[in-house]
């Protein structure tokens, strides 16, 4: 038994830097994802900007999907899928609203409260016990989001958009929820076959009413939000598949240093103290939530090793 914890432990380390790299990535590319949506907000709809950030994400997947299309497809459980696919494609486009009409740091740090709502989630959908750790956690967290949106006269954070983060964040947690039951028994090139064509489905009918062509130029920029999109997601879970989730977490959270220099750089936004001491709360709360669990999963890991030893 020690010897196999041992051996656990040796390997965490390289593991997790490999991983730490990943994630870093991932967050460089998010943001820079975000501010492309947000710089070509103005003449380019939510709904459209999701499709073809949907539609570059499975162009990349084809030729992996084409090395074995059944097996790419193979489920049993295509309702999930589906239910997760439009969770995610709404997710998408009021996360996709709330970016272009908020400063960068503060939708950034709405995106965030993923992890909040995981917990009040666990317990409606999985009837998961939560101790008071983590609820204090949650409350703590959603507490420092009324610091980021509190009105703060003519500046103030407009509420109509941060609700359309708060409420991109709920379903990316509903999604996340699905995904964690749908990976039992699929593998990762599955889970992405199934949302690439869901994706796409599922976004073209909201962008065709907004649709318009865009210049070459757009058409660049656009193309790069797309790609920088998928690049995020892929280099995430890459990342997270590689190490210690305690570990690597807290490293996504190098998005608001990047989201917050590229507001100031591209839009001018510098945010206000407030919004600091809000994002500080909010990102705290999450990383106490993300360490718990993990623990937890670890402890109950080393129980059945025990079992079995």
């Amino acid at each position: 038994m020690d010897g196999s914890k041992s051996a656990r432990a040796q390997t965490l380390p390289q593991s997790n830097l490999r991983g730490a790299l990943w994630v870093l990535l991932s967050a460089l590319a998010f943001s820079v994802s975000m501010a492309l949506v947000k710089f070509m907000g103005e003449g380019y709809p939510p709904p459209m900007q999701v499709f073809i950030r949907q539609l570059i994400g499975l162009l990349v997947l084809v030729p992996f999907i084409l090395r074995d299309p059944v097996q790419a497809f193979a489920t049993n459980r295509l309702g999930l899928f589906v239910v997760r696919a439009i969770a995610t494609s709404l997710s998408m486009m009021l996360a996709f609203a709330s970016y272009q009409q908020l400063p960068l740091a503060e939708a950034n740090a709405l995106s965030f409260t993923r992890t909040l709502w995981m917990v009040p989630l666990a317990i409606l959908m999985l009837g998961e016990r939560v101790g008071m750790l983590r609820f204090l956690a949650t409350l703590a967290g959603f507490g420092g989001v009324l610091l980021v949106i509190q009105p703060k006269g003519s500046e103030g954070v407009a509420l109509l958009p941060a609700l359309y983060g708060l409420a991109a964040a709920m379903l990316l947690a509903f999604s996340v929820t699905g995904i964690k039951a749908l990976s039992r028994s699929h593998g990762q090139l599955q889970l992405l076959s199934w949302a690439g064509v869901f994706g796409v489905l599922f976004a073209l009918p909201a962008a065709i009413p907004v649709w318009r062509l865009p210049s070459v130029h757009d058409g660049l920029l656009l193309f790069a939000m797309g790609v920088t999109g998928a690049i995020a997601q892929f280099c995430y879970i890459r990342g997270l598949s590689m190490g210690d989730a305690t570990v690597l977490a807290p490293v996504d959270y190098s998005r608001i240093i990047m989201t917050s220099l590229l507001g100031l750089v591209i839009f001018h936004e510098l945010p206000p103290s407030t919004t600091w001491l809000g994002v500080a709360i909010i990102v705290g709360g999450a990383v106490l939530i993300t360490w718990h669990s993990q623990r937890y999963r670890e402890r109950v890991a080393d129980a059945a090793l025990d079992r079995e030893i």
